[in-house]
């Protein structure tokens, strides 16, 4: 199964995505932990691990990606049915049972677009075989880029995480707007909510896509804070690793999953 994680930057992807790894680890899976946000930095410190070699750099980089690569060369970057242990071990770091791939960082003034990386996300995603006892989740980019290249439709799962912000709440509506168009599941994650903003937090997410509410925590904050390897584990994770276990083991029909729109 694969789950790509999705919100604005602030909002806590990264953390999130960095509990819901661990968690799965935890219940049992092996965990492809996929960092496809371009621009942030600190996710292998939220893992405790130093940075492996990035896989657009394997490629050369990105100015030989694109010079190779780019349009429909891009569909032969990986074979058919790669399976997670066909990756390049250089590319991976892992902690416990949980690997992380970064696909590539803007690393430059003046570099150009970030393109290539969600080129190489998508092809990646679409190439990956996931077995049974694995699980793939991806930090996609903030905002809603992702559903513009089309990552998220090679993920069988999305998760919006959304913060106490005007800005998250808009946002929610228009990642369940275009999941419902990729052919999405998604669900949300209340973060950060504390009891003076958790009912105005609601009242923006339809009842049923609220599949966990995780509230401010301030060792979490503080590992975040410093670059520290996330130490806490949150009791208000498991819901969503209840979900992803009962869609792994009841797989979606997705052409009854979207017979009614988002706001209907």
């Amino acid at each position: 199964m694969k789950i790509i994680i999705s919100g604005k930057g602030g909002s806590g992807k990264s953390t999130i995505s960095t509990l819901i790894a661990r968690s799965l680890a935890a219940h049992g899976f092996n965990v492809l932990l996929v960092d496809a946000d371009e621009s942030n930095f600190g996710l292998q410190r939220l893992l405790g691990v130093d940075a492996p070699v990035h896989l657009m750099d394997d490629f050369g980089g990105k100015a030989h990606f694109k010079k190779n690569w780019m349009g429909t060369a891009s569909e032969g970057l990986f074979k058919d049915h790669t399976r997670i242990s066909d990756l390049p071990q250089t590319c991976i770091a892992q902690s416990g049972d949980v690997k992380l791939l970064i696909i590539g960082k803007v690393h430059s003034h003046g570099e150009g677009c970030a393109c290539p990386m969600g080129v190489l996300s998508k092809s990646i995603l679409a190439k990956l075989d996931v077995m049974e006892n694995e699980v793939v989740v991806v930090d996609a980019e903030a905002g809603v880029e992702h559903f513009g290249r089309r990552v998220d439709g090679e993920c069988d799962l999305v998760l919006g995480v959304v913060d106490p912000s005007f800005e998250s709440f808009m946002l929610a509506k228009k990642m369940e707007s275009m999941a419902y168009a990729a052919g999405c599941e998604i669900f949300f994650i209340l973060n950060k909510a504390t009891p003076d903003v958790l009912t105005d937090m609601k009242s923006h997410i339809p009842a049923d896509k609220i599949i966990a509410v995780i509230p401010h925590n301030n060792a979490v904050f503080m590992d975040s804070l410093k670059g520290n390897r996330l130490e806490k584990d949150l009791p208000e994770i498991d819901p969503v690793c209840k979900l992803i276990k009962d869609r792994k083991n009841r797989p979606a029909n997705r052409a009854n999953l979207f017979s009614v729109k988002p706001g209907k």
